[in-house]
Order: structure tokens, then C-alpha cells, then sequence
């Protein structure tokens, strides 16, 4: 099973993103992209990918431009000046399914996105290629859905720490306040943008992005884990409906289903729940690119 690190040209833009693929065992029933959650390095979702590559699926990982691998050198220590918004991340995914797509031609596409991946899969170009999408602990991120113990410090971070923390350095310092890492100015702003309406991107972004996410015609599965610290049920039912023309259905998970204590918003992608839970995405992948039987009228 080989592991490929990739710099990837994002189309239209003169940045580059860094992605790993990890070669499928065999023929491959599919090829799947991680996307990852905000400020979360594509590092974390290694295990899970060469988990699938080893189980017949090609995989692939990649940072968004400006974080882990995809930082540029001057940009190291600081991303003041870095100009990057949310919808350059959506490009930037783009990127990385089109390099899948062509280095495992033929096979269905899929994307598993957590949280905030799965929160940019409507907004991709390359939506109409994806034949499903596994929305896990994925939710809209208005702060009235969010779960209690982050509803409590939201205030604080929106109006507080993002604000005065932008005017003072150009970016989001999050890793010397230790809160979600260094976000690119144009990153935050729009997010916390989007956090403020109650229809989250779409209603922040307007009618083009709400026909953007309708148009999205793949089947739709959001994993809603019960003891998610961010994500409530209702605000993964709100971005599940953003889906509104597309087959979608809700499945919980529970910490008594993996047989551990807890699993909360990150919890999913860590080997302690490996061979009870990660079957379950691998049965909802095989789901999603095996035909269904037609039945005679």
C-alpha cells in the first residue's frame, strides 16, 4: 500500500495545497476524500485513510491552504497579509478531489467531511462528480445550535478574542490563545460571519449559495455523535437540510455503541474506536457506490 505526498496548483489561483493519497489494496471500490475540520491537521485523518487504502479504497488527505502542509515558509510564523477566505478553501477541496479523481479514474467519488468538510461540500465545483457524502460531527455552527458547553464561551470568542485578536496581529493568533490555531484573516471573519445567522453559510451567503447546496443530487449521511461538545442534533439536522434536494438521512452514534466512555467532535477518527465504528462508515461508503437493484413495475 503506497503513500504519496502531493503539492497540488489550486485552479484559478496561483496557491498550492499539500495532499496526501494513499493507494487502494487492490482494485479500488472507490475513492474517498477526507476533508477536515477547522484548524485540524490532515495529519489526524492518516490512520483512517490508510485504514480504507488497506480495505480496498483509495484516500486521500490535504491541508487548506495557509494550514499544516500547506502553510507557506513565510507564513510560518505568522498569517498576517495571508489572503484566504472560505470559499478559497472550497477551491482548495476542489483541488484535491479533482487530483483523486484523476489519479483513480472510473471509480465513484466520495467525500467524508468533518465539520467544517462537510459544511464546504456544497460548495464545490466538483459537486455534481461526488456519487455520495459522509457528513460527520458536521453541523451548522450558529452559535444558538451549538452545543451548551461551547455556547457558553462563544460570546467571548466572537466578540472578543476574534475581533481584537485580528486587529491586532492581521490574523487569528488561535495557537498562542489556544483556541482552534491560526486562522488567515478573510478565514475568520467569514466564519464568524456565517456563526452569527441562523441559517449558517447559507443564509450568511445568500440565494446563490443556497441554490449551490440544493443542487447537490448525491446521498447525503450525517453521523451525529450524542456527546459532541460543538455539534447538537439540531444543528446537524440544519445543515443536512441545506442538502434539500438530495437523499439525506440522520444516524447517532453513541459512546455505548463503540464501547468507550467518550467520543465527543473528534473522537471518531481515533484507532480506540477503530473496530467498532469505522466498519459502520466503511458499510455506508459500500452503500453509496453499489447500484441499487431496480425492481420490475
Amino acid at each position: 500500500m503506497a503513500e504519496h505526498l502531493l503539492e497540488l496548483p489550486v485552479p484559478g489561483s496561483a496557491a498550492t495545497i499539500v495532499a496526501r493519497r494513499f493507494d487502494a489494496q487492490g482494485a479500488p471500490r472507490g475513492a474517498v476524500l477526507i476533508a477536515g475540520a477547522m484548524g485540524v491537521k490532515q495529519a489526524f485523518y492518516g490512520e483512517l485513510a490508510r485504514w480504507l487504502a488497506a480495505r480496498g479504497w483509495q484516500a486521500m488527505t490535504f491541508d487548506y491552504r495557509g494550514m499544516g502542509e500547506s502553510r507557506p515558509p513565510h507564513a510560518v510564523r505568522s498569517l498576517r497579509g495571508f489572503a484566504a477566505d472560505l470559499f478559497d478553501w472550497a477551491r482548495d477541496m476542489d483541488a484535491a478531489l479533482a487530483a483523486l479523481a484523476s489519479a483513480t479514474p472510473g471509480v465513484p467519488l466520495l467525500v467524508v467531511g468533518h465539520s467544517l468538510g462537510g459544511q464546504l461540500a456544497g460548495m464545490l465545483q466538483l459537486r455534481e462528480r461526488i456519487a455520495g457524502l459522509v457528513m460527520l460531527a458536521s453541523g451548522s455552527g450558529y452559535w444558538r445550535d451549538n452545543a451548551p458547553p461551547l455556547k457558553r464561551k462563544v460570546h467571548w470568542f466572537w466578540h472578543v478574542m476574534v475581533p481584537v485578536g485580528v486587529a491586532l496581529t492581521g490574523y487569528f493568533p488561535g495557537r498562542r490563545l489556544g483556541a482552534v490555531g491560526d486562522l488567515p484573516r478573510g478565514v475568520v471573519l467569514q466564519w464568524r460571519r456565517w456563526c452569527m445567522d441562523p441559517r449558517y453559510h447559507v443564509g450568511a451567503e445568500g440565494e446563490t449559495l443556497r441554490q449551490q447546496f440544493a443542487s447537490v443530487r448525491c446521498a447525503v449521511v450525517a453521523l451525529s455523535i450524542s456527546d459532541d461538545e460543538m455539534m447538537t442534533e439540531r444543528g446537524i439536522r440544519v445543515l443536512l437540510d441545506c442538502y434539500e434536494n438530495a437523499p439525506r438521512e440522520l444516524r447517532r452514534i453513541t459512546p455505548g455503541d463503540a464501547g468507550v466512555a467518550r467520543i465527543g467532535h473528534f473522537g471518531f477518527f481515533r484507532s480506540s474506536v477503530a473496530p467498532t465504528l469505522w466498519p459502520r462508515l466503511l458499510d455506508t461508503l459500500a452503500a453509496m457506490v453499489t447500484p441499487r437493484e431496480t425492481v420490475a413495475a
